[in-house]
């Protein structure tokens, strides 16, 4: 087996990944077919999928208006031997209740009950809107494999 196959997660490593880590970089693709790239706070739906929000008038929500494909790269570990992550080649799509993801991207900011954090996700989550990553075809490593350690 070559070591790319080594590495490569099963679904469910995948899913225990996304609920580890807290940040992804979102990159959606600007007017001139350039990537915009930004990182982001996510939290997860119930099937496990990504969800972020932002400003309305940001310009990652305005790539994604145009043009709703995105590529999401959650990586965790700090040593070569320990990272381990995945991409996420898919589509962001309107997630419409906007309350609900930001408490659950507060919820995992903070790694505690988001409750108290209520008023701010209000505030802030009017002017914001919020999306769901439709997963199309996700690319996975974890180099932990290579040492047998995982």
């Amino acid at each position: 087996m070559n070591q790319r196959a080594r590495i490569v997660m099963t679904g469910e490593e995948v899913a225990t990944l996304l609920k580890e880590g807290r940040k992804l970089q979102l990159a959606t693709i600007n007017p001139d077919g350039t990537p915009h790239l930004v990182t982001m706070f996510y939290g997860l739906s119930d099937d496990g999928r990504l969800i972020f929000w932002t400003y309305a008038k940001a310009q990652k929500s305005r790539n994604i208006d145009r043009d709703p494909r995105v590529t999401c790269l959650v990586e965790v570990g700090d040593d070569y031997g320990d990272l381990r992550g995945a991409t996420i080649y898919g589509t962001a799509l309107p997630y419409d209740d906007v309350m609900d993801a930001g408490m659950r991207i507060t919820a995992r900011m903070t790694g505690q009950d988001p409750e108290p954090m209520r008023p701010y996700v209000e505030l802030t989550g009017r002017k914001r809107v919020a999306y769901i990553v439709e997963p199309g075809r996700v690319v996975s490593w974890d180099h932990r494999k290579l040492h047998g350690s995982s």
